[in-house]
């Protein structure tokens, strides 16, 4: 008798602990929220001359930030070294054209997407490699993978044995090794920025990236000899799209997230500001 009575009592104590770290979790309330953006991924993010940051993302955080009526700080930070200090407590959230991608969910979690362009090739014009085919023509990794692998089987001819730059950690560093191990070399970089000089000198022969970020590289100084080239690669393994970053211990600011960008959806906030910024509509579908 008195071995269940202690049983029940056990059992009661861990209800009124489980309750009680529930309602904390539930209570939590976000006041100041600190950001890492990596500030060099233009049109997503940029510093300017004068140090400040803007782009993209960093209108789209004010929106996000103002509607969820939370202070935020944005810090600047390597992009291959974000999930780990995110997860170590350096900041609260990562909103830095990152790909959610089934990877990265292994460590961290993600909101809904606030954009989507895909994965595309940029050459020199002067390049045979801009003659690849089916330039400008989407293929999905979730619904037509077949699609894709064909006319990636086209493509491999003419990348062979060239060297390809990619940012380290990226969705485009993926997807090359997935794909294209054995065929291409790789050279990775911080940034995007650095395979961009790479390429204008001609140490590189393509690079990868997002194509929103490709679409205005190639009207930066020093890029005029930048055009995409070949077919444009998105979904599947590459992810959702641009979403935030969080650590996975904090569910009620991804709830937070996900309101303010599902508000930027319905009022067009996303439409408009990725039409200033790449040219064309990054809204996710």
């Amino acid at each position: 008798m008195k071995i269940m009575k202690s049983i029940v009592k056990a059992a009661c104590f861990s209800a009124l602990m489980l309750a009680a770290t529930g309602s904390h979790a539930e209570d939590k309330k976000w006041t100041h929220v600190t950001i890492a953006t990596e500030g060099a991924f233009k049109p997503y993010n940029f510093t300017k001359p004068d140090g400040t940051l803007d782009g993209y993302e960093i209108e789209l955080t004010k929106y996000l930030c103002d509607h969820i009526k939370v202070e935020c700080e944005i810090v600047v930070q390597n992009f291959d070294g974000m999930i780990p200090a995110l997860n170590a407590g350096k900041f609260d959230a990562i909103i830095s054209g990152m790909s959610a991608t089934e990877k990265r969910e292994k460590v961290i979690d993600f909101s809904n997407s606030y954009g989507s362009t895909g994965q595309a090739f940029a050459t020199l014009k002067s390049s045979p490699l801009a003659g690849m085919p089916s330039k400008g023509e989407v293929f999905s990794l979730a619904s037509n993978e077949a699609g894709a692998m064909a006319i990636l089987e086209k493509v491999k001819p003419m990348l062979q044995g060239k060297t390809i730059g990619v940012q380290t950690a990226s969705t485009g560093a993926s997807f090359v090794d997935k794909y294209l191990k054995g065929v291409v070399e790789v050279r990775e970089y911080k940034t995007t920025e650095e395979h961009d000089l790479d390429l204008a000198a001609g140490r590189v022969d393509v690079v990868m990236a997002s194509m929103a970020y490709l679409t205005t590289a190639s009207e930066k100084p020093g890029n005029e000899g930048m055009t995409t080239a070949g077919p444009r690669f998105q979904g599947g393994f590459l992810g959702r799209g641009s979403s935030v970053g969080l650590r996975k211990t904090d569910p009620e600011l991804k709830a937070m997230f996900n309101d303010a960008i599902a508000a930027a959806k319905a009022d067009g906030t996303i439409k408009k500001l990725s039409e200033k910024w790449f040219g064309f509509d990054v809204t996710p579908l």
